[in-house]
């Protein structure tokens, strides 16, 4: 409901188009950078960027930002999903960008920059020079050039140098860790995307890479100074929502879901030992595991092989999700198994259990889960391969 709201205000802006002559702006102009706090919707979480241009003047007051994008691109979920998606600048009245953000509860933090006129004509020019037509798209990487990323460098453009960003330092080392706050309030999605990113977000991020976040290119323009002056003349808060702002943490319940399957296949393990009649109960156990982390291997792998993501490969998940443990998964649903299966199964036993053990060692930060998740792994695929009674028939 809240997302359909947000595209039907910005629909006329979208189709908007500005190519006459960029006027003159008057010495009482104002340019100010705009931080949209984060949300509680999942395109939301990282928070916003704009520039709002406002001239009494001209009665001219509209925002700029880098975050719009067509949904009419041909083939637009799988451009989205292989990196290839063409964001734009998109212009909108100061106006109808607060009834959006009102709207969405998320409160927006104003920067007024202390530019001489000629650095505001040169930014508003580029602005609008970016917004014809012909200039307006870009294709979008979310840790390196995008609706943070771009106003930065468009303004520096205009200054003709760049910031001095002084003792900015970001809250956080690594890319991963950049990202973490803003995930924890949704555990799956924190799962799903500590697992999708690879090693090359376990590299420290300069203080320049950290701008890709609203809220680090906010702190940094806090102490920037350019020609030996503040950037930033005065800030305020153009309204406030009670509770926004505060990234909170959540149950962690994915971890908590490892360490209990890791428990019942334990269990299992035991009692199918035991008593016959729990094989099959451990074979179906066996079955969905396997499967299910080999569906997600080959994810994995589409992400660092098929897609244009820079950061979704090399990914060390893959030494545990095997791709082919889906293709395993179904073999051992079947009455008469491939001889080499038994090797298969320990050769997974033996190599999950190792970068399990190992993790720590490795290049690249591996969720929680996958702790336990990976011994569970490492047990099952090792039962399968020391069992001495046959196992049953395929289960009808």
């Amino acid at each position: 409901m809240r997302l359909a709201f947000l595209i039907l205000l910005l629909t006329p802006v979208a189709t908007a188009q500005t190519e006459a002559p960029v006027p003159t702006l008057s010495p009482i102009a104002e340019v100010s950078l705009l931080t949209m706090l984060p949300g509680d919707q999942v395109y939301s979480l990282y928070g916003h960027t704009a520039f709002r241009v406002a001239d009494p003047a001209l009665g001219l007051d509209r925002t700029y930002n880098y975050g719009t994008f067509d949904f009419d691109q041909p083939f637009f979920i799988a451009r989205f999903a292989r990196g290839l998606l063409d964001y734009e600048l998109g212009i909108a009245p100061m106006e109808q960008t607060l009834a959006v953000y009102h709207f969405l509860e998320r409160p927006i933090i104003e920067q007024r920059l202390a530019l001489s006129p000629e650095a505001k004509q040169s930014l508003f020019q580029l602005l609008e020079t970016n917004y014809l037509p012909e200039n307006r798209a870009y294709r979008y990487d979310f840790f390196f050039d995008n609706c943070s990323t771009r106003p930065r460098d468009i303004l520096e453009t205009a200054l003709g140098q760049p910031l001095n960003y002084g003792d900015y330092a970001p809250g956080a080392g690594t890319f991963r860790e950049l990202v973490a706050p803003y995930d924890e309030a949704m555990p799956l999605l924190d799962l799903g995307i500590n697992i999708g990113l690879a090693a090359p977000t376990d590299r420290i991020a300069t203080p320049r890479e950290a701008m890709f976040l609203p809220l680090e290119l906010m702190r940094a323009f806090d102490v920037a100074t350019h020609d030996g002056q503040p950037l930033v003349a005065s800030t305020d808060t153009l309204f406030w929502v009670a509770g926004a702002g505060t990234l909170e943490d959540s149950f962690d319940w994915p971890t908590l879901l490892g360490w209990l399957l890791l428990v019942l296949g334990a269990a299992l393990t035991v009692a199918a030992y035991s008593k016959e009649s729990w094989q099959r109960v451990a074979q179906r156990f066996d079955g969905a595991l396997f499967g299910i982390v080999g569906l997600a291997g080959l994810v994995l792998a589409w992400l660092w092989f098929g897609t244009e993501h820079a950061v979704t490969g090399p990914n060390w998940n893959l030494a545990w999700a095997w791709p082919t443990h889906l293709v395993a998964s179904i073999l051992l649903m079947r009455r008469n198994r491939p001889g080499w299966l038994r090797v298969y199964w320990m050769l997974a036993a033996l190599v999950t259990l190792a970068i399990v053990l190992i993790e720590p060692l490795l290049p690249q930060d591996f969720h929680p889960m996958v702790l336990p998740l990976g011994l569970l792994l490492a047990l099952r695929a090792g039962v399968r391969t020391i069992a001495s009674k046959p196992e049953l028939s395929p289960i009808s």
